[in-house]
């Protein structure tokens, strides 16, 4: 931490240069010298205290481990802070008549840090000032921080990325490119958000994976036997693939239930010709579909395949 109090001093001092106006030189030098200084200043570490720090309005991040957040604060009082928060600074004027202009910093990345350092009482912390930072580019950098820590819960992320899109007019094109994945896990983080809230919850706190959603999101359209599959989940500790295979289960017997009596007796056919289990599907319109026979073993699959194509019709 010396070697941060050394630069925060020197630093300090180019804080100040910055808001002075030089008075000699032409006019290209002093332009010249500006630009540098404020280059200067973006990679310049300072040291702001704790209670001119607001949080990020934009910080997708809800929960906060408490046992996490007392590691870290005996970290930092060991150790110190050895990485800086990234803030941005705020005028605003006072309540009173005739205050004058005052200076708070908004967080923008490093809140784990912050509230570890509010643990542990200490007075200042290092940042680093971002300037000119766009509402779009706070939720951004608190996103993308957080997603390259593996701090977001799934239902986080999937908050984050609605945000970017109904706040910000984002596609999910651009969000994948901004996160480093594909459309599709952005396409399908967002699908939890049509969960009911209770299931919604449970993935937030754990009590279900996101690997858990997919079959239940199998059933949105029959929220009885999505509910029943989510209590089962609970209860019986499914795993995944169990639950892939209920919800695939509950998907085939409605459609069964769902077919008129002349296909429902023509599936029954087929089931005893070939003994196993068949299933038709129909689509919505016109008279298409599909035919789904079930196998067990490689025996099965030769058998099924004999009584469908004799032998003598492969030979070339």
């Amino acid at each position: 931490m010396a070697e941060l109090a050394d630069a925060h001093d020197s630093k300090s001092c180019e804080a100040t240069h910055v808001g002075s106006t030089p008075t000699s030189g032409t006019g290209i030098i002093k332009f010249m010298d500006q630009q540098n200084i404020q280059e200067k200043r973006k990679e310049s570490v300072f040291w702001i205290e704790l209670d001119r720090i607001v949080p990020n309005p934009y910080q997708p991040r809800r929960e906060f481990e408490p046992e996490a957040l007392k590691d870290l604060a005996e970290s930092i009082r060991e150790y110190g802070v050895l990485q800086p928060i990234v803030v941005t600074r705020k005028e605003k004027i006072g309540s009173d008549a005739g205050s004058r202009l005052a200076v708070e910093y908004e967080l923008l990345a490093g809140e784990r840090r912050l509230r570890a350092a509010k643990l542990i009482g200490l007075a200042q912390i290092p940042v680093i000032i971002r300037d000119n930072t766009s509402n779009k580019v706070k939720l951004e950098l608190a996103l993308v921080e957080n997603l390259q820590r593996e701090d977001l819960n799934p239902m986080e992320k999937a908050r984050a990325f609605k945000k970017l899109i109904d706040e910000f007019g984002m596609l999910q094109r651009e969000i994948a490119e901004k996160i480093g994945k594909s459309r599709e896990v952005v396409a399908n983080t967002l699908r939890l958000l049509t969960l009911p809230g209770d299931m919604q919850q449970a993935v937030a706190e754990g009590k279900i994976s996101e690997g858990h959603t997919r079959p239940l999101l199998m059933l949105t359209d029959h929220p009885e036997d999505q509910k029943q599959l989510y209590a089962n989940i609970l209860t019986s500790n499914l795993s995944v693939r169990e639950a892939e295979k209920a919800a695939r289960n509950i998907a085939v017997e409605r459609a069964r239930a769902a077919l008129d009596p002349e296909t429902k007796t023509l599936q029954q056919k087929m089931e005893n010709a070939l003994g196993t289990r068949v299933h038709i599907e129909r689509k919505a319109k016109g008279n298409s579909g599909k035919i789904l026979i079930e196998f067990f073993s490689e025996e099965e699959l030769r058998a099924i395949s004999d009584k469908i194509m004799p032998p003598a019709a492969l030979v070339s």
